[in-house]
Order: C-alpha cells, then structure tokens, then sequence
C-alpha cells in the first residue's frame, strides 16, 4: 500500500510532466506563430520592393528661380527622365505610359541622364525600332536633349537620335526661346566610361564672346568629380542620374546602395554654393531589382526669374 507521501510524490510528478508537455507546446506554438511572422514580413518585404516599389511613378515638381533666367524662359517646363534600364524591371509597355506623363505636361525641354537599355539584355532590332517609336512622339517646344550613361553603347546612340534627341556628349547648345537671349545646356559625357572631356564640354567660356553671366544647365549621369567642375566653371542647375538616390533607403539611414560613380552625391537635391543639384531616382531598378522607399520618378521643374 502507497504511503500519503509516496500519493502526493506521484501526483507532482504528474503535475510537473503535465506542465512541461504545456510548456513545450507553448514554445512549439510560439515558434510556429514566430517563424509565420517571418515568413509574412518576408513575402510583404519582397511583393513591396520587387513589385509595388518598382512600379508606380511619380513626378517631383520643383520650381527654379533665379534672377540670371531671362525673362523669355519665364515659365519654361523642364521634364528629366533617367536610368530606364530597360527589359529590367520597365517593359515596351511602361515605355509608353512614361511617354504619355511626359508629354501630359507639355514640357518646353527634355533631358534623358543616362542608362536607356540594361547591361544584360542584347536588344533586337525590332526593339530598337519600337522604343524608337514611342520615344520619338515625346514632345517640346525647344528640344530634347541625352547624355551617356555608364551602360550605354551604339544602341544607345541609334535610338535616342532617331527619336530625335540631340545627344550632347561633352558639348554644348545655346538655347533660344522667342527672343535672342539664350540660356547655356552643357553635357558631359559618362566618367566611368573615360569619355568625360569637361574642359571640352565648357568650351562656350573660351569664347572671346561668351556671356560670363549666362543661366548654365549641366547635365550628367554620374556626378563624381563634381566638385571640381563647379569649383572650375559657372553652373546654376544640374541635373544628374546614375546613382537612383540609393536605391533602398531606410531612416534615419540614406541611399544604402552606392553607384559606381556616384560616391558622393546620391539623394535628390544639394545646394553647393550658388549651385543647385537635382539628381533623378531613375526609373528601372537595376542589379537587384527591387527599390525601397524610392519610388521610380520623372523630375518636373518649372523655371522663374
């Protein structure tokens, strides 16, 4: 016969293995409900940077005001687009939808900043034929302008001058609009390339006759060496690409994703002196196909004396 104490040992063994088989169920469940939540964070993380993040564009709208504009580019509407990458992450079919946001504005002057195909894709001729196309029907009333970007080659070149884009590598064009005072459109051409030449594309202030005082636009893919260009000539807007702000960026933290060539200026905007830098987030997302908090745009500005 069992003794009171051997009952009461029997029963706390039984209270104790009770107990444990509870808490091992407990951490069983937790860790199922845990590794749920990863697993949900994960494909929301994922759906949100390589689907939602990378579609959707948008236009930032900023108004230029200074007193060197003329007063005949008084309201003059500038569009820059950049860093396409196509057959990444945009199709023929978001061509043309970016094409009709641009031409939905009806932009004075277009600028493209560089990285038209992706790297990876060995563009056919029917391609190139169709981006030609829907590229050429982008309209303005004083011109579209391109410079190189560190992935563009001879394609790049055929399509964008068939479209009727002035490539401006390492050159320069006075721009008129209704009377004879000009602004200047610089173009430097890709530094990771070695094709940049910047004494070259400022030749306009060699000139016996240049206009010290004339409203400068650069405009440039890759913005290393930047520094030394504003320190050297007369710049009062540029326009840059390449770099995609970063592409991922988390706060307090910026771009985290730095671009070959563009070490120092990455986010959207800088003032250096009397200078002002816009640097377009791009539209394709390239290498790891996705984005983060940057939103794939077209930059929209609007000139003021």
């Amino acid at each position: 016969m069992n003794t009171r104490t051997e009952k009461n040992k029997e029963i706390q063994t039984k209270l104790e293995a009770e107990k444990k088989r509870s808490n091992i169920k407990k951490a069983v469940k937790f860790f199922i409900k845990f590794t749920l939540c990863l697993i949900i964070i994960f494909f929301s993380f994922f759906f949100y940077t390589k689907y939602y993040s990378t579609t959707g564009l948008i236009v930032k709208e900023q108004r230029i005001k200074n007193s060197k504009i003329p007063t005949s580019f008084q309201g003059v509407k500038i569009i820059q687009f950049s860093d396409l990458y196509y057959n990444q992450t945009i199709s023929y079919k978001e061509v043309k939808k970016i094409v009709k946001m641009i031409n939905l504005r009806k932009p004075d002057l277009v600028i493209f900043t560089g990285n038209l195909i992706d790297p990876s894709y060995n563009i056919t001729t029917k391609e190139k034929e169709k981006l030609i196309t829907e590229l050429k029907k982008i309209t303005s009333t004083i011109g579209k302008y391109a410079v190189d970007g560190q992935t563009d080659n001879d394609s790049f070149v055929t399509i964008l001058t068939q479209s009727d884009f002035t490539i401006l590598n390492n050159s320069y064009d006075l721009l008129y609009n209704e009377d004879n005072n000009p602004i200047l459109l610089v173009g430097l051409s890709s530094l990771i390339q070695k094709k940049r030449d910047v004494d070259k594309a400022f030749n306009y202030f060699q000139a016996e006759t240049h206009n010290s005082n004339i409203y400068t636009i650069a405009i440039m893919s890759e913005t290393d060496g930047l520094d030394e260009i504003l320190n050297s000539y007369n710049n009062d807007l540029v326009l840059a690409g390449n770099s995609l702000n970063g592409q991922i960026r988390i706060p307090p933290f910026q771009g985290l994703i730095t671009k070959k060539g563009s070490k120092k200026y990455k986010n959207p905007y800088y003032k250096v002196g009397d200078s002002k830098i816009y640097i377009s987030s791009g539209i394709g997302s390239p290498d790891i196909g996705f984005r983060f908090f940057v939103r794939p745009s077209i930059n929209f500005f609007r000139l003021s004396n």
